[in-house]
C-alpha cells in the first residue's frame, strides 16, 4: 500500500494544538473549517454540507457520483473530553509535542489520529470515488452533532461505514450502547445541628446506590458482553452545616437491550423522585461473515470496543450497510492523562483507508 501525500504527522499536531472540548461549540466548529479547507484544497471536487444548529455543527463532504452508487462513509468527531489537571500531565496537554515516536497531548488517540488519517486517505481519492466524510462535533457527551447529521447521512446511498476510533489499527464489529439516567431525590432542608429536624436527600442517594450494584438488571449479550453501571457525577447541598433537600447522580449505564428494564429499575426505587433521560443510543454490531469486511486488508478483533461511537446514530440511518469502528490510535490512552498516538499506527492507517478506497466498492 502507497502512503498519502497529506503530511498526517503536521496536521495530528496542528489540530491536537487546537483544544475542541466537548460542549464549546466555536473551537470545534473552527476545526471543521480547517479539516474542510484542507480536503478541499487537494480534492476541490467534494461537496460541502454544513448544519445550521450553531450548537451542533457539523459538516457532510460527498464526492460527485451516479445514483444507485453506494458509498463508502468515513465519520469523524472533532470534540475531546477535557484535560483535567493539567499539572499532572508530563507534557502541556495541548503542545502536541512529537517525541519518542509518538505525538502527544489530548485528541491524539481519540480521535484526532483517526480524522487525520480518513483526511489523508480522501485526499488522494480519485475524483470517481463514491465516498463521504461526515465530520461531527459533541461525541464524547452523546453524539450529539451526529444526531443534528443525521437526517442528511439519511438521504446517502451508503454501502459501508467507517468509523476510525482508536482500535489499535484493527477492525472492530461494534460496541455496547449507552444510557445516561439523571437521578433526584428530594428532601427537607433544616439546621445542620438538628438533622432530625429535616430529610437528607444525599442519604436517600447512597442508599440507592448502595444497593443497586447487586441488584441493578443488567443484561447480557454473547459478542457485546454484560452490562456496566457506573455513577459518575453526584450533586448535592450547598453548604455543610445544612441538610440537603435535593441530590443527583448521573449514572453511565452501557447497554445491550434497549434499557428499558434499568430505567424502570431507577423509577421503582421508594427514594427516587425523578429519572431524566440524557443519553441512549443503542448498542452497534456487524456481523463477522460481512463479506466486505472479510476483505478489509487489517485483522478483525474478536471482542467489542468498550466505548460508543457515533455508529450508534448512524447505523439505523444508513441501512443495512456494515459498520466497523477502525483507526490509529490506543484504547487505553483515551480520556487518559498523556494521551498519545503512535505515529507509525496513523500511517498505517492513513495507508490502509487509502487501499479500501482504492478498491472501493470492490
Amino acid at each position: 500500500m502507497s502512503a498519502p501525500t497529506t503530511d498526517v504527522v503536521d496536521l495530528v499536531r496542528e489540530l491536537v494544538r487546537r483544544p475542541t472540548v466537548s460542549g464549546d461549540a466555536g473551537p470545534q466548529r473552527e476545526v471543521l473549517g480547517i479539516v474542510t479547507d484542507v480536503l478541499t484544497a487537494a480534492s476541490p471536487h467534494l461537496h460541502r454540507r454544513d448544519g445550521t444548529d450553531r450548537d451542533q455543527p457539523w459538516t457532510l463532504l460527498t464526492s460527485p457520483t451516479d445514483p444507485g452508487r453506494p458509498r463508502l462513509l468515513l465519520a469523524c468527531h472533532v470534540d475531546t473530553v477535557p484535560a483535567a489537571d493539567p499539572g499532572s500531565w508530563q507534557r502541556d496537554p495541548f503542545g502536541a509535542d512529537l517525541d519518542g515516536g509518538r505525538v502527544w497531548g489530548r485528541g491524539g488517540s481519540d480521535m484526532k489520529a483517526g480524522l487525520v488519517a480518513a483526511v489523508a486517505a480522501l485526499a488522494t481519492a480519485p475524483a470517481g470515488t463514491p465516498v463521504a466524510l461526515l465530520l461531527t462535533s459533541d461525541e464524547e457527551i452523546g453524539s450529539r452533532g451526529a444526531a443534528a447529521a443525521a437526517a442528511a447521512v439519511s438521504e446517502l446511498e451508503v454501502g459501508a461505514v467507517v468509523v476510525p476510533e482508536a482500535t489499535g489499527n484493527r477492525v472492530v464489529l461494534g460496541h455496547r450502547g449507552a444510557l445516561w439516567l439523571a437521578v433526584r431525590a428530594q428532601g427537607r432542608a433544616a439546621h445542620g445541628s438538628t438533622p432530625e429536624r429535616g430529610h437528607n436527600a444525599l442519604l436517600d442517594l447512597v442508599a440507592v446506590l448502595g444497593r443497586a450494584g447487586g441488584v441493578l438488571p443488567l443484561a447480557e449479550e454473547p459478542f457485546l458482553g454484560r452490562e456496566t453501571w457506573n455513577p459518575g457525577v453526584m450533586r448535592s447541598g450547598t453548604v455543610p452545616n445544612v441538610v440537603p433537600d435535593s441530590a443527583e447522580v448521573v449514572v453511565d449505564h452501557r447497554t445491550v437491550g434497549d434499557g428499558a428494564a434499568l430505567l424502570a429499575w431507577w423509577r421503582a426505587q421508594p427514594e427516587v423522585a425523578g429519572v431524566d433521560v440524557l443519553v441512549d443510543l443503542p448498542s452497534v454490531r456487524t456481523p463477522a461473515g460481512d463479506p466486505w469486511v472479510a476483505g478489509l486488508p487489517v485483522p478483525v478483533e474478536s471482542a467489542p470496543a468498550t466505548y460508543f461511537t457515533d455508529a450508534s446514530v448512524l447505523q439505523p440511518v444508513v441501512g443495512r450497510a456494515p459498520v466497523v469502528v477502525w483507526g490509529p490510535g490506543t484504547p487505553s490512552a483515551m480520556h487518559a492523562v498523556d494521551e498519545h498516538v503512535e505515529v507509525a499506527e496513523l500511517q498505517q492507517a492513513a495507508a490502509a483507508f487509502t487501499e479500501v478506497l482504492r478498491r472501493w466498492p470492490a
